[in-house]
């Protein structure tokens, strides 16, 4: 990775929600027939729905944590190809902005 990129914390989520809900998912799959297993839950696999919900959620943080990473890959490129780097200047000019707008004493 460059300097500039930094690594989406969507991702690492994604990929530990997804690995925990495919496995909850199939258990749940495995032991469908098991009546006797999910009598507490009155005969609801809650494996099998919780993995699908974990799956789901795990696979919408991954998708969205790439797509801004492949944004924020975009924005560099289109900077370098401008031929100015850009992230200095502009933070200087921001930090300039952000202490004249905030207030003293705080």
């Amino acid at each position: 990775m460059s300097q500039g990129t930094s690594l989406d914390l969507r991702i690492p989520m994604g990929l530990m929600f997804t690995l925990t809900g495919t496995i909850l998912f199939a258990f749940g799959l495995a032991t469908r027939e098991n009546t006797g297993l999910y009598a507490k839950s009155l005969g609801i696999d809650a494996n099998l729905w919780w993995g699908l919900v974990l799956l789901v959620f795990g696979i919408t943080m991954l998708t969205l944590g790439r797509r801004n990473q492949m944004r924020m890959l975009r924005e560099e490129e289109q900077g370098s190809e401008n031929g100015s780097d850009g992230g200095e200047i502009r933070r200087g000019e921001d930090q300039g902005t952000e202490k004249s707008a905030r207030p003293r004493g705080h």
